[in-house]
C-alpha cells in the first residue's frame, strides 16, 4: 500500500509554542495536529501514518515523561521529540533510554526540531514497513497447511528430504511435494531465504541428529 502524508502531533500546554511549531511544519509542507495535554492525545484517534510526537516534558496533570512510559506499556512505538524550558541531565537520560529521538531545551534553532522530526518520521516509516512486512509473511505462512509447515521448519533446521521423510513416516517423494508448495505459497527463493522467514517468525526448532 502507499503510505499516507505523514503527521506530526505536538503535545503542549502552550498555545503560543504550538502555534510556532505549527506554523514551522506547515512552512516545510508536514501536517500537524494539536494537543494541549496527554488526556487530549490518548482520547483523540490518530491517523494511520508515519508519525512523530513533539512533547512538552513538564505539563499540568500527566507530563511527557508519563506519555512516554504508557506508549511504551502500550506497545505503542511512536517516536518522541521531548521539548523543556528546563531540562536536567536526569530528565534527558531517562527520555533517551526509553527511546525519544532527541531532548530539546529551550530555545533551540527550528533546524534541530526539523532534523530531530525528520529523524522520528523515518524511523517511524521503517517501522511500518517492517511491520507491513511481517503481517504478509504471516499470511503466507497461515496459508500453509500443517504438514508443510512442519517440513518448513525442518528444512529451514537443515534436514535433507530423506531425512525429513524419516522424521515424519512419510515418502520422500510426498516431502518433495510439499517442500515444492511451501516454497511456492512463502516465495522464497532459497533455503537461507525460507530461513529468514522462519527467524522472523519466531519458529526456533530443536536441532535434530542423523
Amino acid at each position: 500500500m502507499p503510505d499516507a502524508d505523514p503527521w506530526v502531533s505536538i503535545v503542549d500546554d502552550d498555545p503560543e509554542f504550538r502555534n510556532s511549531v505549527v506554523r514551522l511544519l506547515r512552512s516545510v509542507g508536514v501536517e500537524t495536529r494539536e494537543f494541549s495535554s496527554v488526556p487530549e492525545f490518548f482520547d483523540a484517534e490518530l491517523p494511520d501514518c508515519p508519525m512523530c510526537l513533539v512533547v512538552d516534558v513538564r505539563m499540568p496533570g500527566r507530563s511527557g515523561l508519563e506519555l512516554q512510559r504508557e506508549l511504551v506499556a502500550a506497545g505503542r512505538q511512536l517516536p518522541l521529540i521531548f521539548i523543556s524550558a528546563h531540562g536536567d541531565i536526569p530528565m534527558t537520560v531517562q527520555a533517551m533510554k526509553a527511546g525519544a529521538i532527541e531532548f530539546l531545551t529551550k530555545p533551540f534553532r527550528d533546524q534541530d526540531l526539523l532534523d530531530a522530526i525528520a529523524t522520528g518520521l523515518a524511523r517511524d516509516r521503517a517501522r511500518r514497513e517492517s511491520e507491513e512486512a511481517l503481517d504478509d509473511l504471516r499470511k503466507r505462512f497461515d496459508s500453509l497447511t500443517s504438514r508443510e509447515r512442519e517440513i518448513m521448519v525442518l528444512v529451514t533446521n537443515g534436514r535433507l528430504n530423506k531425512q525429513i521423510a524419516h522424521d515424519i513416516g512419510v515418502a520422500e517423494a510426498t516431502v518433495k511435494v510439499h517442500r515444492s508448495n511451501l516454497v511456492r505459497k512463502m516465495r522464497a527463493r532459497s533455503v537461507p531465504e525460507l530461513s529468514r522467514m522462519t527467524d522472523r517468525l519466531g519458529l526456533t526448532p530443536q536441532k535434530q541428529t542423523s
